[in-house]
C-alpha cells in the first residue's frame, strides 16, 4: 500500500502568484498552497510533509482516499496556469456584482452575474500579466508572491463576505423604489454555488483558449521569432474562437429559437376565432388573411375597443378606432408587406380617421395596448393604427443578430404610408404621426429622412423607452440643456423635442412647434440606459440626483457596472408596470396629450382617464 501511494502523482502547485506565462519545471512552492486553499476549495485540506517537498490534497468526500492520477494531472496543470492575483481580483469583482443596479436581481441571477464578473476580473488581470510579461517589465519574485497573494485573497474574501451580507438591504432598496415586497434573504448558498459553477465553467474555458494560444504560438515559432509567434497565436485563437462562438454556436441558437418562435407565431388557437367585421383585418373581406397576421398580430386586431367601451369611460360619443396589422407570412418581400399594410389601410377608412399613426411593433411583433388605448381614448375613437411585423424573436435578440431588419421595415412601412398620405389633400388628409417602442421606437426614428421632413413633414412622434443604439436619442440627449438630467434631458427651448418619465419633464406651459416629439422613458429602464463603454466610464445618468427609482447606493464599477447593465437588459420586464421596461397606460396619456392635442380635455377629465387605467392596472396586478 506504502509503494502505492508513492508511485501517485504529487500534486504540486506552480503557478500562482506569477504572471501566466509558460510553464516551468515544477518548483517546490508552500506559500501557493495557501493561495490554493484561500482562493479555490476552503473545504480542502492541504496535507503536506515537514520538509515541505510533497503536498497531497485530500477529498473532503473520500477522506484519505487519493484522488485519481487523472484527476490530480488535471489539478496540477490547472495550478501551474492559474494566477494567483486573478483569483484576488475575481474575488474582488464578485464583491462588486452585488451592488445595486437598475433591477432587482434574484439569488439565481446574481449567482450568474457573481460568475461572469468572476472571470472577466481573473481574465483581465491575466492579461495584463501577459502584456507586463510581455514588455519585459520587472516582476514579483517568488517569495515576494508567496508573501503578498495569500493575505490579499484573505482581504478580498472578507471583502465579498461583507458584501454578501448588505447584499440584501442593497437589493430591497430597488424594490422599495419599486413597490415591490422586501426579499426575504440573500440565499447566500444559491448565490455562491451558481457564482462557483459558472466561474470554473468560464475560467475552465479560458485556461483551454489560453493552451490553444500556446500550442499555436508554438507551431508558429518554428518558421518565426518567438515574439511575433506569440501574437500571431493570439489573433489565430481569437479569430477561430468568434467564428466557433457566433458562427455555430450563437447562430445555431438564434435559429433554433427563431424556428419555435415561427412556429408559435403560426398556431391558431382554436379558441380565436376569424373576425366578421369588414373593418377588420383577417375578416373575409380583408386583403389579409387571418393566418398571416401572426399571432401578435391577431391579439392586436381583436382586442380593438369598441365605440360602447371607449364611450363609458370618456362619457362623449366615440367612432370605432381601426387597426391594421400585416405580419411577416402575408407576403414574400417587405416592399411587398408595406404595400399591402397601405392597400388594407385605405381599405377599411383609415385615411379617412382625423389621426393616423403609423406604428412599429417590438422584435416579436407585439403592439403594446398600454400605449394604443390611452391614444384611442384621448381621441374617442377617431384613431387609424397600421403596423408591420419584421421579426419572430425578443427585441434584443434581434438587435444583436439582425439589427437592419427593424430599420428597413419602419423605412419600408412609413415610405409606403407617407406617399399615399401625400397625394391626399391637405385640408382633408389626417394629422400622421409615428410610434414605436424599445426596437420599434429604434426603427421608427430610422424611417425618417431630412428631405421628407422639410417637404411634407409629420406632425409628431411618440417613441417609447427607445434602445441606447438609437442615433437621434443619442444625438439628442447629448446635446441636452448642462443643468438636465441624462435621464430626463431638457433642450433649451423644447418647441420639436421634449423628454418625459410619464410624471415629469413635459413642459406644460411652454409653446410647441409644428412638429412635436416625445420621448416616454424610466430612468430605471437599462434598455435604454445600457452603454458599451460603461466599462470603462461612468454613464451620465448616474450623476445626481438619480431617478426616483434608481437606488442611492449604485455607484460605478469598472467592467462589473457593464456587466450588471447588461443582465439587467435581459430582466427588464420583470418589474411592476411603470418600471424598468414596463411601461404604464397612466404614462402615456400625458406624452399623447403633448404630441397629439386631441381637443376638448380638462384637467378633471384627465384625472378621470388616469385613475381608470390606474384602477385598471391595479386590478391586472393583484
Amino acid at each position: 500500500m506504502e509503494q502505492e501511494e508513492a508511485q501517485e502523482p504529487r500534486y504540486r502547485p506552480h503557478g500562482l502568484g506569477g504572471a501566466g506565462g509558460p510553464a516551468a519545471p515544477p518548483v517546490d512552492r508552500p506559500g501557493d498552497s495557501v493561495a490554493i486553499v484561500l482562493l479555490l476549495a476552503p473545504e480542502t485540506r492541504c496535507m503536506q510533509a515537514s520538509d515541505m517537498r510533497e503536498t497531497r490534497v485530500v477529498s473532503p468526500t473520500y477522506g484519505r482516499m487519493p484522488m485519481t492520477r487523472l484527476m490530480l494531472r488535471f489539478l496540477d496543470w490547472f495550478d501551474r496556469r492559474t494566477s494567483g492575483m486573478g483569483l484576488v481580483v475575481g474575488a474582488l469583482f464578485v464583491a462588486g456584482s452585488l451592488t445595486p443596479s437598475l433591477i432587482p436581481r434574484s439569488p439565481e441571477i446574481q449567482g450568474i452575474l457573481a460568475g461572469f464578473c468572476f472571470a472577466a476580473g481573473y481574465g483581465v488581470t491575466v492579461l495584463i500579466e501577459a502584456l507586463w510579461h510581455y514588455l519585459h517589465l520587472p516582476r514579483m519574485t517568488e517569495r515576494q508572491a508567496r508573501l503578498l497573494v495569500p493575505p490579499l485573497g484573505l482581504v478580498a474574501l472578507i471583502i465579498v463576505t461583507v458584501f454578501l451580507g448588505r447584499s440584501a438591504d442593497w437589493q430591497n432598496d430597488i424594490r422599495m423604489a419599486m413597490s415591490l415586497p422586501p426579499a426575504e434573504g440573500i440565499a447566500p448558498f444559491v448565490v455562491a454555488g451558481l457564482g462557483t459553477g459558472v466561474a470554473a465553467i468560464l475560467l475552465v474555458t479560458f485556461k483551454l483558449l489560453a493552451a490553444l494560444v500556446r500550442y499555436v504560438s508554438h507551431r508558429i515559432a518554428q518558421v518565426l521569432p518567438a515574439r511575433q509567434a506569440r501574437v500571431l497565436g493570439l489573433v489565430l485563437t481569437a479569430m477561430l474562437a468568434y467564428q466557433v462562438f457566433s458562427g455555430v454556436l450563437v447562430r445555431g441558437v438564434v435559429r433554433s429559437i427563431d424556428g419555435s418562435a415561427q412556429a408559435l407565431d403560426a398556431l391558431l388557437p382554436a379558441d380565436q376565432v376569424p373576425p366578421q367585421e369588414f373593418w377588420q383585418p383577417g375578416s373575409p373581406q380583408s386583403l389579409v388573411a387571418w393566418q398571416d397576421l401572426g399571432r401578435e398580430g391577431r391579439e392586436f386586431v381583436t382586442r380593438t375597443p369598441s365605440p360602447e367601451e371607449i364611450s363609458g369611460v370618456t362619457g362623449q360619443a366615440a367612432r370605432q378606432p381601426l387597426r391594421v396589422y400585416v405580419g411577416l407570412n402575408a407576403a414574400d418581400s417587405l416592399a411587398e408587406r408595406a404595400d399591402l399594410a397601405v392597400r388594407e389601410l385605405e381599405r377599411v377608412g383609415g385615411f379617412d380617421r382625423a389621426t393616423l399613426i403609423v406604428a412599429m411593433p417590438t422584435g416579436t411583433g407585439w403592439m403594446d395596448p398600454a400605449a394604443m388605448e390611452p391614444l384611442e381614448l384621448l381621441h374617442h375613437g377617431d384613431v387609424a393604427t397600421v403596423a408591420l411585423q419584421y421579426s419572430y424573436l425578443q427585441s434584443w435578440i434581434s438587435l444583436l443578430v439582425q439589427p437592419e431588419h427593424a430599420a428597413e421595415a419602419g423605412r419600408a412601412l412609413f415610405g409606403a404610408v407617407h406617399r399615399r398620405w401625400q397625394q391626399l389633400p391637405s385640408e382633408t388628409r389626417p394629422r400622421l404621426y409615428l410610434y414605436g417602442l424599445s426596437l420599434g421606437a429604434h426603427s421608427s426614428q430610422q424611417s425618417l429622412r431630412l428631405h421628407e421632413m422639410l417637404d411634407q413633414p409629420i406632425d409628431g412622434a411618440l417613441w417609447v423607452g427607445p434602445p441606447f443604439v438609437s442615433p437621434l436619442w443619442q444625438t439628442l440627449t447629448a446635446e441636452r440643456d448642462p443643468d438636465s438630467p441624462a435621464w430626463l434631458p431638457r433642450l433649451t427651448t423644447g418647441e420639436v423635442v421634449r423628454f418625459t418619465d410619464g410624471r415629469h419633464g413635459l413642459q406644460q406651459d411652454a409653446p410647441w412647434g409644428d412638429v412635436r416629439i416625445v420621448f416616454l422613458q424610466y430612468g430605471s429602464d437599462p434598455i435604454v440606459f445600457f452603454r458599451p463603454d460603461s466599462a470603462i466610464r461612468r454613464p451620465e445618468w448616474m450623476t445626481p440626483p438619480t431617478a426616483p427609482d434608481v437606488s442611492d447606493d449604485l455607484h460605478w464599477y469598472p467592467i462589473i457596472t457593464e456587466l450588471q447593465l447588461a443582465f439587467d437588459m435581459a430582466i427588464a420586464l420583470d418589474v411592476p408596470m411603470g418600471h424598468g421596461h414596463r411601461y404604464a397606460p397612466a404614462d402615456h396619456i400625458g406624452a399623447w396629450l403633448a404630441v397629439t392635442d386631441p381637443p376638448g380635455w380638462t384637467p378633471e377629465r384627465l384625472e378621470a382617464l388616469q385613475a381608470h387605467f390606474q384602477e385598471r392596472q391595479a386590478k391586472a396586478e393583484n
